[in-house]
């Protein structure tokens, strides 16, 4: 059976399943370069039935990750009513959203009400989505519609590997919800709690993420990279706001929705509040509410193996509280764990739901994540000459690159098919030596990123044990980038340049199997210097997607002043460089 599924939100995407099998998957924001684009995932339809060679007679089922969305035909960025300017337009609802929600968060049924409004207006998608595909792509395959939580369990659910699990869901909120609880086992879930959208904990995260001066709802990482310079001076304050509720549930203590919440937070602060003190404190709230609710649930139910998805298991540091709990035994965190994986979530929930499909089968450990477009060297080549650049074709690229990282230089890497999710994993990556404390300074500053948010290291299997603390249990999720570890002694001493503040790291463990050019790469390093780690970090600049094709490769390579492009087996030398990119 072969499912193109696709989602609206932000940030849109879609994929292609076949039996099971992930073909390819894309989020619209690499294709059409606008950060968290939103809207009908037009360019990644294309894409994913190009990657996969599925013609449009072929597809048997479409699966529509949401049930509630005003469908809006367009990719437009949209960045929510937390910036004083938006960068598209938003929904027809969300304007209505705006006015009613607070009103709906002091009344109880109102706030039914509210959901049922938005459902009623956006029941054009159940006309407009079909009449779309047909008209653009030739696409007649029945559409179906999932919920928003249940495509993030479904995606965290059948790429654990787990039998029987408890899947979590937690985010700012989709179809009425920011939370859902369900059994896995035996290739079904039942769902056993949900938290509605007016107690979303992930929203609360994204109010501080705007009051601390950053993006929300794409900033908040760097208010998990900030809070590990702070001290969490405000967390009574912020308890005020929200907080853990027996039995199993999350709870404002006041209602708060968009600009309502910033109001009345920022009242509770002192004018002069320190940032990164306000995001030690909300990164302690968030540990503390998230905890005890899980903990709820892992008690109450006696599962020890825990799935996960959704914005807020984009937290490095909640994931690693989590795998901590004396309660959970396994934990893996679907990569996409952010509204791009929901179409492969919606993929999922089709194909589970399927009459004549036998569930379990689809319970399958994750390979990789290399799901998107990937370019011929004579492609490549082609673009290379249109940019001007000089470059050598080298057979033995991955050992070239090793020894140039071995030597001092950043090497940006684009090989291969795209990957799936918010990390880079080694096909579209920036590579350097871990053992440079002041890289944080220069390589940020090239970027025009942040200069306080750590690097991550891609450590090689065979020495991750003498590298972290606290690997069993959690080396699937490891292998995605997804949660932070403790380092070791020798670990701080060897790679000082991605530990971070507060004596963690958040690794890539690498095997050859799911990322063999990064392993090879690792591996002769290891060789060359005696250090098993390099420094990986997403190939873009600060505010752009993570790059998606060769012209968009080149174009960040030149602007970053980086030292060498390995793009393909061409590698390309930057007529300006300086040692070490600190010019």
């Amino acid at each position: 059976m072969i499912v193109l599924s696709i989602i609206d939100s932000k940030p849109s995407s879609a994929a292609i399943l076949k039996d099971g099998e992930i073909l390819s998957a894309i989020a619209e924001e690499r294709l059409c370069r606008m950060k968290m684009a939103s809207g009908m995932p037009r360019q990644a339809i294309h894409q994913v039935m190009a990657d996969s060679a599925i013609s449009a007679r072929e597809i048997d089922v479409v699966a529509v990750a949401q049930k509630v969305s005003v469908f809006e035909p367009e990719p437009v960025a949209w960045n929510g009513w937390f910036d004083s300017q938006h960068a598209g337009k938003p929904r027809p609802f969300e304007k209505i959203s705006g006015t009613l929600a607070p009103i709906a968060g002091y009344i109880p049924f109102a706030q039914k009400a509210h959901h049922q409004l938005k459902e009623f207006l956006s029941r054009k998608r159940l006309v407009q989505i079909p009449e779309l595909l047909e008209a653009e792509y030739a696409i007649t395959a029945p559409v179906k519609y999932y919920d928003h939580h249940y495509c993030h369990a479904t995606s965290a659910y059948f790429t654990s590997n787990y039998d029987e699990a408890l899947v979590v869901t937690l985010d700012g909120g989709g179809d009425g919800l920011s939370g859902s609880v369900y059994r896995g086992e035996n290739g079904r879930l039942t769902r056993l709690a949900v938290v509605d959208s007016f107690n979303s904990l992930g929203n609360f995260y994204s109010y501080i993420t705007h009051l601390c001066g950053f993006k929300a709802e794409s900033h908040e990482g760097k208010i998990t990279g900030l809070a590990a310079l702070g001290k969490p001076a405000y967390i009574n304050i912020l308890r005020e706001f929200v907080s853990y509720k027996d039995p199993g549930q999350i709870q404002y203590s006041v209602p708060m929705y968009h600009r309502s919440a910033l109001k009345q937070i920022a009242g509770r602060l002192p004018a002069d509040f320190e940032k990164a003190d306000l995001a030690a404190s909300v990164q302690l709230l968030l540990e503390e509410i998230g905890i005890e609710f899980i903990c709820f649930w892992l008690r109450k139910t006696g599962i020890r193996s825990m799935a996960v998805a959704g914005g807020v298991f984009s937290n490095v540091k909640f994931n690693q509280r989590v795998h901590e709990l004396k309660e959970v035994d396994n934990f893996f965190v679907h990569p996409a764990m952010d509204d791009s994986g929901l179409a492969v979530g919606g993929a999922f929930a089709a194909l589970a739901q399927e009459p004549g499909t036998d569930p379990p089968h689809l319970l399958k450990r994750l390979k990789n994540v290399y799901f998107g477009t990937q370019y011929g060297d004579d492609e490549i080549h082609a673009c290379i000459e249109a940019f001007g650049f000089h470059a050598t074709y080298e057979a033995e690229i991955t050992n070239v690159v090793a020894k140039l990282l071995a030597e001092g230089h950043v090497v940006a890497r684009f090989t291969g098919r795209m990957e799936y999710g918010p990390r880079a994993l080694g096909h579209r990556s920036i590579l350097y030596q871990t053992t440079d404390p002041s890289i944080n300074d220069w390589l940020n500053a090239h970027l025009l990123r942040t200069e306080f948010m750590p690097f991550a290291p891609a450590t090689l299997q065979e020495y991750a044990d003498e590298c972290f603390e606290g690997l069993d249990g959690a080396r699937d999720a490891a292998r995605f980038m997804t949660i932070t570890f403790h380092c070791t002694e020798k670990m701080r001493a060897q790679s000082p340049g991605v530990v971070h503040v507060d004596g963690t790291a958040r690794p890539q463990i690498l095997d050859p199997e799911t990322a063999p050019d990064l392993y090879q790469i690792a591996k002769k390093y290891h060789e060359l210097t005696g250090i098993p780690s390099l420094i990986n970090t997403s190939f873009n600049m600060h505010g752009e997607p993570i790059v998606c094709t060769p012209e968009d490769a080149l174009r960040s390579f030149k602007q970053g002043k980086l030292d060498y492009l390995a793009i393909g087996h061409w590698l390309v030398v930057n007529p300006e460089m300086k040692r070490n990119g600190k010019s």
